[in-house]
């Protein structure tokens, strides 16, 4: 009963590549200022990012000693000096106890062995037992048959594009399903994020992080995690939450279902190795993403996290992670982030914005400038985890210590909704009819809080 409950609420509910692969496709990019305001940039740089290929290396290698204070914004710029990695400053034994209620004991630590696992920041193979197990989790999921794009951009997919409100192609139009979390519901709330990681750089933000007892959200990337696995114990352990971010940053809709479902498996399947517990929460690189791809998300037990677009089209992207290519300054990359909290001022709900652990830089501008000028913005606003903006028990975090037990939710990824792209007005699903006006991250909030009071 409880199952058919949450069912039908959400029938009435709307709702890089990490490593120098970044760097690479930022030096790709016009040297013109890039505002976030402008539909066209985001589009341009998605499209730049994933045209871009792998060439397999490690995440940068520090060269310099830390220093004990940020540089000025004019000196964060693709040519400054790469710090040294802090230590980590804790480390926990196997059998220690999570903060998470519910959730198992630390495992025993990871100890990466290559052979067990894909080659790092390559697309994960298919052709394995683990994969043609996971393919089961698809079953009795109704994944739309879409085919790939051909490399996750709008400039080299003109079909696409003009199916891009059908498909759902966050990518061009900015289409969002009711099952996607875009903005923290409540009004002047930032569900803090960070990408890409674990880093050499982690360290500095999560000392600042507990400086300031803020919490995030940690999308990580499977071939970061197999090298600094004691990193993640940290995150984890110290209360922040930790997501699935794919395994090798690729465009999610230019792989096939098998390679989509290699790439969420083998990230999460680390992840579990190294912490004991699945993330419930996923993030496509580049927020590329279509009702294929969800619908596998969906499927495997992950809701899709986007970041924050205003209705006029401004995405709440920082372009931090174009500073180390060089395509964009220090000064421009903050500027575009002054931009987004003004930006966020004119909505009606909270807001989730885009930004990186990968690079000396893009840490320098998080605990440095963004970060700060967050905290003491007027209005004032809440700073929390992207769990917490959404009201989401922390238990409903992990799978194994997940109390809801309507989840994996149902497949509603064919339910409609408004994108900058053109698609506007009520849409159904399953016939009952869906109101735009009603926030669709907010309608997640409610349907996993509804979910856990049913039990």
């Amino acid at each position: 009963m409880h199952l058919k409950a949450v069912v039908a609420l959400f029938a009435l509910v709307a709702a890089v590549d990490a490593n120098d692969r970044h760097a690479r496709f930022a030096k790709r990019q016009s040297a013109s200022t890039t505002t976030s305001s402008s539909v066209s940039s985001s589009a341009s740089s998605t499209a730049s990012a994933a045209a871009s290929t792998s060439s397999g290396s490690a995440s940068p290698v520090p060269t310099t000693p830390v220093g004990t204070t940020i540089p000025p914004l004019n000196q964060i710029t693709s040519g400054m000096a790469t710090p040294s990695t802090l230590p980590v400053t804790a480390t926990y034994p196997a059998g220690a106890t999570p903060p998470i209620s519910g959730a198992p004991p630390l495992p025993t630590p990871f100890v990466f062995v290559a052979s067990q696992w894909p080659p790092q920041d390559q697309i994960a193979p298919t052709n394995t037992s683990d994969v043609a197990q996971w393919m089961t989790e698809l079953n009795g999921f109704d994944i739309p048959d879409l085919s790939p794009t051909t490399d996750g951009t709008c400039a080299n997919n003109p079909t696409a594009v003009s199916e891009a409100a059908a498909r759902g192609w966050w990518t061009c139009g900015g289409y969002t399903r009711a099952t996607d979390i875009t903005a923290c519901p409540r009004l002047l709330t930032w569900g803090v994020s960070f990408d890409d990681g674990p880093a050499f750089y982690s360290e500095e933000l999560l000392d600042y992080l507990s400086s300031k007892n803020l919490k995030s959200t940690f999308f990580t990337i499977g071939s970061r995690v197999v090298e600094r696995p004691t990193v993640l114990v940290e995150e984890y352990m110290s209360g922040h939450e930790i997501a699935v971010h794919t395994w090798s940053h690729r465009p999610l809709t230019s792989l096939t279902t098998e390679q989509v479902v290699a790439e969420l498996g083998y990230t999460r399947k680390v992840i579990k190795q190294v912490l004991g517990v699945t993330p419930t929460l996923m993030r496509p690189p580049y927020g590329d993403i279509d009702d294929r791809v969800r619908g596998i998300s969906l499927a495997m037990g992950m809701i899709p996290v986007i970041w924050t677009r205003t209705p006029s089209g401004a995405t709440f992207d920082t372009n931090d992670w174009r500073v180390p290519g060089g395509s964009v300054s220090g000064n421009q990359s903050y500027s575009t982030f002054l931009a987004i909290l003004s930006n966020a001022t004119t909505l009606t709900s909270g807001f989730i914005v885009l930004e990186h652990d990968l690079y000396a830089q893009t840490v320098d501008l998080a605990i440095g400038y963004t970060l700060p000028a967050a905290q003491s913005f007027t209005p004032s606003l809440t700073l929390n985890s992207i769990g917490q903006c959404m009201g989401i028990p922390s238990t409903n975090l992990y799978r194994e210590s997940n109390q809801n037990s309507s989840f994996p939710y149902p497949n509603t990824t064919l339910a409609a909704t408004n994108g900058t792209g053109g698609a506007s007005g009520a849409s159904t699903n399953g016939g009952a009819t869906l109101n735009p006006a009603i926030s669709l991250s907010a309608g997640i909030a409610a349907l996993l809080a509804v979910a856990v009071s049913l039990l």
